[in-house]
């Protein structure tokens, strides 16, 4: 790979960063970041990053405020040292579901975080499975969408028994994504019917549309929070529709407060999740990590050498 080529990390997930340097054959970027006894942090780039193609990589991960600065004065150090472009990668983009102004007088914190990247020098972004694909026309850079689903469809082909298997989205919100999983795994598909009346995490479960009676279920989402829709539609699923297991596939395990211990006394026997956020150590019940740092990479190794990244997303 040309030594032009360079990758960044943030302190959010360099675990994950690690893996796409090895994939890529390179090495990862040389820098310091700390914060001083005043709590202002310090960001030196250690290594000449003058005329390079820069993909500086930061997942979204509590805390978020504090690695979202950090990412911003990392992408500001790499402008000012004279790379040539500066990518963005965001395998969760923070704020996501701040996304429209669905209340009176609220911050679009989605927007902002996308006016502060530009702001600080990213001269593209690269996101994996935007809470709203729309979230795409808050900026003025080109932005490319990466989706889980086929390497997650891949996994799931290879160990399930899809036998007697129902896909049920957990939301009408993830009905577009769910369409997908169904078409790739030639599955049926049901909705839940959810409803969130205030701005906690207490989601509320009216219904489902479709049938599950006497079938085996996988739950599809973009993101695993604070697990109470998952365990509550798990909970519906067997005790009021009729189903007889209750699996789960999400993109993004942000696993947020007490998630951890909402999923560990849930009637969920397994969660397919990706590596976009550092899970590794965390010992959860019937939780399965699949890498995304492949799909990532091929994706960086094509935007480097110009070629098309449509491909990247095909299923088929």
């Amino acid at each position: 790979m040309n030594s032009r080529l360079k990758v960044f990390s943030g302190s959010s997930h360099p675990a994950f960063a690690q893996k796409i340097c090895r994939h890529l054959n390179i090495e990862l970027g040389k820098l310091e970041s700390f914060t001083f006894t005043n709590d202002n942090r310090f960001i030196k780039i250690n290594e000449a990053v003058r005329g390079c193609d820069v993909f500086v990589i930061q997942t979204s991960y509590a805390p978020v405020d504090v690695f979202l600065m950090e990412y911003l004065m990392l992408i500001r150090a790499l402008k000012g040292a004279s790379a040539s472009r500066i990518t963005a990668v965001m395998p969760y983009f923070p704020y996501a579901r701040s996304d429209k102004k669905d209340q009176a007088r609220i911050c679009l914190s989605a927007r902002l975080v996308a006016d502060l990247l530009e702001t600080a020098g990213a001269d593209r972004i690269l996101i994996m499975e935007m809470h709203s694909p729309q979230l795409q026309g808050f900026f003025s850079m080109p932005c490319d969408h990466l989706l889980a689903s086929p390497t997650l469809i891949k996994h799931i082909k290879q160990n399930c028994d899809l036998k007697n298997y129902t896909l049920v989205a957990a939301d009408a919100g993830a009905a577009k994504t769910l369409k997908i999983y169904a078409d790739g795994l030639k599955l049926p598909m049901a909705i839940m019917d959810k409803r969130r009346d205030g701005n906690d995490d207490q989601p509320v479960i009216k219904g489902i549309v479709g049938n599950v009676q006497d079938k085996k279920v996988m739950l599809i989402d973009d993101e695993i929070s604070s697990g109470r829709t998952l365990v509550r539609n798990a909970e519906y699923l067997l005790n009021k529709a009729g189903a007889i297991s209750v699996d789960a596939c999400v993109t993004h395990a942000v696993l947020a407060g007490n998630a951890a211990e909402e999923l560990a006394k849930s009637p969920i026997n397994k969660i397919i999740v990706t590596d976009t956020m550092p899970n590794e150590a965390k010992n959860i019940k019937g939780l399965e990590i699949v890498s995304v740092s492949a799909v990532f990479a091929d994706c960086i190794k094509r935007i480097y050498e110009n070629e098309s990244i449509k491909s990247i997303n095909d299923i088929y």
